[in-house]
């Protein structure tokens, strides 16, 4: 996955609470027997047949487990969250007793040493995990299990290490003929359409059902569901492995540039890998308002619908990276599942590595190195007040990704390319679909290099949360176009120097830093330069705009040209400062650039309602008008990242209109963390002038009972 998500720490019980030490030993008794279940008992299979209802934000189904009793154990657990277990539990046929804890199923009869099938069905609404986004008109359904959340949509184990063949079998409502969707493994194709024996009409179900059937174990929280207008292109890797690209249909136009390069890294992964994909199929989906960058489900990847670009906006942000991390899951993460929190870095670390050098090939060696540069200023930062280590289960995920990345850079540097290829493909092999820890990996290591000291490796790079930048550099420095960006970052800022580097061939991001340093350096002393990085590539030019606010007469014409550039980012900048420095002008730049909408966020056309609003020769109805389209950005149908562009815009034009406030709180309850903090912050520091509280509180008098509430939740706070 792109971020890390801490597990849930089990909380324990001091012995000094010796009056209760009975309740203590059952529940810690409890917690063991289940962490430890899977020594007693095997997982073997689930079909699992769900329906999602989006008008209740609910989901139902029918669980029929297979599992093997190894040995005698007096309950089996099985992680279900706030679901009511309808009717009757069956065990090899027959109904038994069971007892549930609104967490878990708690099986203690029935079942016999061996082979055993269980059967259940179930209802629940989950509070997270499994995401209903948009509206009734147009939503999508999708799941993010990452740590041990699976369990609330579907019966399962938080537990990593009860790995089980997941077969998934949906329904989506007859009345959304639009949607289509899909979960983990191939999908099983049936008639949809069946002659009835004895009858001469032909039966056709109500509801579409999609089955799909996995063929190897995962663990739990790898399980995925997502449903939408979705469609996709088909083609098959040089291997023969059948890849499914999926879209938004109404982004058709923008499938090359958000999915650029994704054969290329398939390619290129499974050769430096030296392992062949280990799955059936491999897809992508991009949904609205995921919690992260990207989630790597088994066979089937689901990402943030901010990576949907077109030719422009790939040049802002692109999926390139985010892509080849989540492949490279499927191999280190999927395949081979770290024992516990404490061995993340196995997961993330290789994934984040491994991603790199897929655009190290996509996008060269200078890029490769500036990127594993920019990783070691991040963590040379951290190290001064970051005292967790990697091989620690509370490690942040700066470290887990990319000091873990950083870690493999110099074993694979120290050992050369084709004994760490020999290694991973060995670990691999031998732990497939299995579950590992380090010392796993590091024995793989000694056996192909036995001189390679792995402890003093460990101690380095994983148990010492230090970093050291020296030695990082006699890595990097192997690259001359980051040997001299650190040789230039050390010395004092000379201008007269910068001319012969801006002239030669140096890295982009060399140059690109030139210009971030001389920021405050006057425009006459750096006019020379300027005129020289005018004629660079894209991003050396970004870095003139925005280093440049205030614009001199005499640079007007050739700043204009940054209206032109291949970036929203650029236009977006140069737009701000070219309205700034010259309003009388405004209306002019604003007309050029009206149809611009720009990324997925609508940054730049947010930019633009708001610089039309103060610089735009407007009657008062085209300025309500431009409220009026700003208010409508702050929708549910919109993505959490437009709806707060807008309401930041909003808050400086027209704090106090009511609309404003409302779509403000009313953001306090989506589910994306990011969004919500964002609305919940404003709201509180907004409550502590006296007018706006004032103006809170009225609102409450006029409002529906349901936002009546939530105005009271904040203005009942404490101050």
């Amino acid at each position: 996955m792109n971020i890390y998500c801490k597990k849930v720490e089990i909380d324990y019980i001091r012995d000094r609470f010796l009056p209760i030490m009975r309740v203590i030993f059952f529940l810690l008794f409890s917690v063991l027997s289940f962490s430890q279940q899977t020594k007693f008992v095997d997982f073997v299979q689930c079909e699992a047949k769900v329906m999602p209802d989006f008008n209740s934000k609910s989901i139902s189904g029918a669980i029929r487990y297979q599992f093997k009793v190894k040995n005698e154990i007096d309950s089996i657990r099985i992680d279900a969250k706030n679901m009511d277990i309808n009717g009757e539990l069956k065990i090899n046929g027959k109904r038994v007793n069971f007892k549930y804890n609104s967490k878990e199923i708690i099986l203690f009869e029935g079942y016999k040493k061996g082979k055993n099938t269980l059967e259940f069905t179930y209802e629940c609404t989950p509070k997270q995990t499994l995401y209903f986004v948009g509206s009734v008109d147009d939503f999508q359904i999708w799941t993010q299990g990452q740590g041990r959340y699976t369990s609330h949509w579907l019966p399962s184990f938080d537990d990593v290490n009860e790995k089980v063949i997941f077969n998934i079998e949906f329904e989506i409502d007859y009345r959304w003929s639009f949607y289509t969707g899909f979960s983990n493994g191939k999908q099983i194709r049936e008639k949809k359409k069946q002659r009835m024996p004895g009858y001469a009409f032909v039966y056709e179900p109500k509801n579409s059902v999609l089955k799909f059937k996995m063929k190897k174990p995962m663990s739990s929280y790898l399980v995925m569901l997502a449903i939408g207008k979705f469609d996709k292109k088909e083609f098959k890797s040089k291997s023969g492995t059948p890849i499914e690209l999926w879209y938004d249909t109404r982004d058709e136009a923008k499938f090359e540039p958000t999915y650029r390069y994704s054969k290329e890294i398939f390619d290129f992964l499974e050769q430096e890998i030296q392992f062949k994909y280990p799955w059936q199929i491999y897809r992508q989906v991009p949904v609205r308002d995921f919690l992260y960058a990207g989630m790597e489900n088994t066979t089937s990847t689901i990402f943030a619908q901010d990576f949907v670009v077109d030719s422009i906006g790939f040049n802002d942000r692109n999926y390139v990276n985010v892509n080849a991390h989540e492949l490279a899951h499927q191999w280190f993460g999927d395949v081979v599942t770290a024992t516990s929190g404490k061995h993340h870095w196995l997961q993330e670390g290789f994934a984040t590595y491994y991603a790199l050098l897929a655009e190290q090939h996509v996008f060269g060696d200078d890029y490769f190195y500036n990127e594993l540069y920019d990783y070691a200023l991040q963590l040379k930062k951290a190290a001064k007040t970051d005292t967790i280590p990697v091989l620690n289960e509370k490690a942040s995920s700066l470290s887990f990704y990319k000091k873990g990345a950083w870690a493999l850079h110099t074993m694979r540097e120290d050992i050369g390319r084709d004994n760490f290829q020999k290694i991973v493909k060995n670990y691999l092999r031998k732990y497939q679909f299995k579950n590992v820890s380090t010392e796993e990996f590091l024995n793989e290591v000694v056996r192909v290099v036995p001189t390679y000291d792995v402890q003093k490796f460990k101690k380095s790079w994983l148990e010492s949360s230090d970093f050291d930048m020296n030695l990082a550099e006699t890595y990097l420095k192997k690259n001359k176009a980051v040997a001299d960006y650190i040789a230039i970052v050390k010395k004092k800022a000379d201008v007269s120097t910068y001319k012969e580097i801006l002239n030669s061939n140096a890295y982009f991001s060399i140059k690109q830093y030139l210009f971030y340093r001389m920021a405050s350096v006057p425009f006459e002393k750096k006019k020379e330069l300027i005129e020289i990085g005018m004629k660079q590539n894209l991003y050396v030019r970004q870095a003139i705009a925005e280093t440049i606010a205030e614009i001199p007469v005499e640079f007007k014409s050739d700043y204009e040209t940054f209206l032109n550039d291949a970036s929203y980012k650029t236009k977006e900048i140069a737009l701000v400062h070219l309205c700034n420095n010259f309003p009388e002008q405004a209306n002019d730049y604003l007309e050029k650039t009206k149809t611009i909408v720009g990324n997925n966020d609508f940054s730049f056309k947010i930019t633009w309602l708001k610089l039309g609003f103060l610089y735009g020769e407007l009657t008062e109805y085209e300025r309500n008008t431009i409220l009026t389209e700003l208010l409508a950005l702050t929708h549910v149908n919109f993505e959490s990242s437009v709806r707060q562009n807008a309401l930041e815009v909003l808050l400086e034009l027209e704090p106090f209109n009511e609309k404003v406030i409302e779509g403000l709180f009313l953001a306090t309850q989506h589910h994306k963390w990011q969004f919500t903090s964002f609305a919940r912050n404003t709201i509180r520091k907004l409550l502590k002038d006296i007018t706006y509280r004032q103006k809170v509180e009225q609102l409450v008098l006029n409002s529906d009972e349901s936002m009546k509430n939530l105005y009271l939740k904040f203005l009942n706070e404490k101050q």
